[in-house]
């Protein structure tokens, strides 16, 4: 029997996040760069004032951030950001807050001055009662990823079967957007993902090694397009599916050097990796 493309294992959809916590770009083509985060992913952030010094090299953990975790109304920004021209926009529901060039410390401070009073207008947010952490602040260059959670060396890969599974489970539609993946899978069984740990993928002529499970987090919880928190999502994941730990996904890094990932690619799993 002959497998169709949309029946075999293959790259459904790609996203990159040039906002830690905020609207993803959805991609025809990603470049995974030699350093193993994807160009143009996690190049900004909105930090909290007191973040204090960068924990280790130019990175700081997560609860620095303004996040979907903790802020789960961000996911309402529709954040636009031209990579080359080096320009960010922040809007909601169509009304534009602030634009800035990034080259532009004047521009900078208008933007942040935006983000920070629509974070304090929502119910949930890490600056109320807190006004150290006010004003929030645009970080980065616009260029160099450095703002993962687990540090800019890796690619997030999601399974659609899994997430169909779960929301089986939980009885309501889940958007993949939900858990903020780089690359999307379908054609797979529920759960695949997992049992390659330690060995080596190739999507199309790009190669990784899978080194381990996403444990997820609160931000889980949060409406992607509405911003409140909506499903119980951490909690299904370890009734449902007797997981130690509330999982979804895989993180990978790039072998080889890194290279292109273009949706539709195919994907080809190998034997495990010998220990590197």
């Amino acid at each position: 029997m002959t497998t169709s493309k949309d029946d075999a294992p293959h790259v459904a959809a790609l996203y990159r996040y040039p906002v830690k916590g905020l609207t993803p770009e959805l991609a025809a083509r990603l470049r995974v760069l030699a350093t193993g985060a994807v160009e143009g992913d996690r190049v900004l952030g909105l930090q909290l004032a007191d973040a204090g010094l960068p924990v280790r090299g130019d990175w700081w953990p997560k609860d620095r951030f303004v996040t979907l975790m903790t802020t789960p109304g961000v996911a309402r920004i529709d954040a636009r950001f031209d990579l080359e021209a080096r320009w960010l926009e922040l809007a909601v529901g169509g009304e534009v807050l602030a634009s800035a060039h990034l080259d532009e410390p004047g521009e900078r401070a208008g933007l942040e001055a935006a983000a920070t009073a629509f974070v304090l207008s929502l119910g949930d947010n890490p600056l109320r009662g807190r006004p150290e952490r006010a004003p929030l602040r645009l970080v980065g260059d616009g260029r160099t990823p450095r703002f993962h959670d687990r540090g800019a060396r890796h690619v997030t890969i999601l399974n659609r079967a899994s997430m169909r599974a779960l929301s089986e489970a939980i009885g309501a539609p889940i958007d993949e957007r939900r858990f903020r993946g780089n690359i999307v899978l379908d054609g797979l069984a529920p759960w695949d993902e997992l049992t390659w740990l330690d060995r080596e993928i190739a999507l199309g002529d790009t190669r990784f090694k899978v080194t381990g499970p996403v444990v997820r987090c609160l931000a889980t919880h949060a409406d992607p397009q509405g911003g409140g928190r909506d499903l119980d999502v951490m909690q299904t994941l370890v009734r449902a599916f007797a997981q130690e730990q509330p999982t979804m996904g895989v993180l990978a890094e790039v072998r080889g050097g890194g290279g292109d990932v273009e949706a539709g690619a195919r994907l080809d799993v190998g034997p495990a990796c010998e220990p590197s």
